[in-house]
């Protein structure tokens, strides 16, 4: 039986390897009921719930809203399919940027994922406005989940000549079309990361407010 992915190439390794560590450190934090402080203690979590999901800690916050109610703050904007959008504003965007809830950054982070395995081994057609929007803590998760699931099978779907191919990723909000493939997989890690360290820190704000 032929195998439905090539072998792992080996550079791809320690970049799976990190994402693998970064979307279940950021899910624990999220879903609980524990996540692992960093030493490998467990550290209890209370599960997110839609009111810190949407909480807005500063003014003037961009965040998901119902579509009815039109986008906040400086967007011009809602983006996404259904009933929720988030926040945007054409260029050139306001600066400095605003200030973002956990609903918007997860959003974000959930849609990057999604689209950008669908513009790697997918259709290659999904854009922002297809993308559904959570207005809830637990749609949103499970989202996450998805989008993330998604992006690991395209990268186990990649060998090692694709790794090199300017151009694989087709996603039409990057460079992923002048870019080598690896530098794809380096910079959604980055967004993971950093995005993920931003949620945790707001996470961490809403207990102490």
């Amino acid at each position: 039986m032929t195998p439905l992915n090539p072998p792992l190439p080996p550079r791809l390794q320690p970049l799976l390897d990190q994402f693998d560590f970064a979307r279940t450190r950021l899910a624990d934090r999220l879903a609980g009921p524990v996540m692992d402080s960093g030493n490998g203690t467990d550290v209890d979590v209370v599960p997110m719930t839609d009111e810190e999901y949407l909480w807005e800690p500063v003014a003037g916050c961009w965040s998901v809203r119902r579509r009815a109610d039109g986008p906040g703050p400086g967007a011009t904007l809602l983006i996404g399919a259904g009933e929720w959008g988030h926040d945007y504003a054409a260029a050139p965007h306001p600066a400095p940027p605003p200030f973002t809830t956990i609903a918007w950054r997860l959003s974000h982070l959930s849609e990057l994922l999604t689209l950008r395995a669908d513009h790697t081994t997918g259709s290659h057609t999904l854009t922002r406005d297809d993308y559904r929007v959570s207005g809830d803590a637990a749609g949103a998760m499970a989202a996450f989940d998805a989008g993330a699931t998604a992006w690991r099978e395209a990268l186990l779907a990649t060998d090692e000549t694709a790794l090199d191919t300017v151009g694989r990723s087709t996603y039409p909000h990057g460079s992923d079309r002048e870019n080598v493939f690896i530098d794809i997989v380096w910079w959604v890690n980055q967004e993971l990361l950093h995005h993920g360290a931003e949620i945790a820190l707001i996470r961490d704000l809403y207990r102490h407010r």
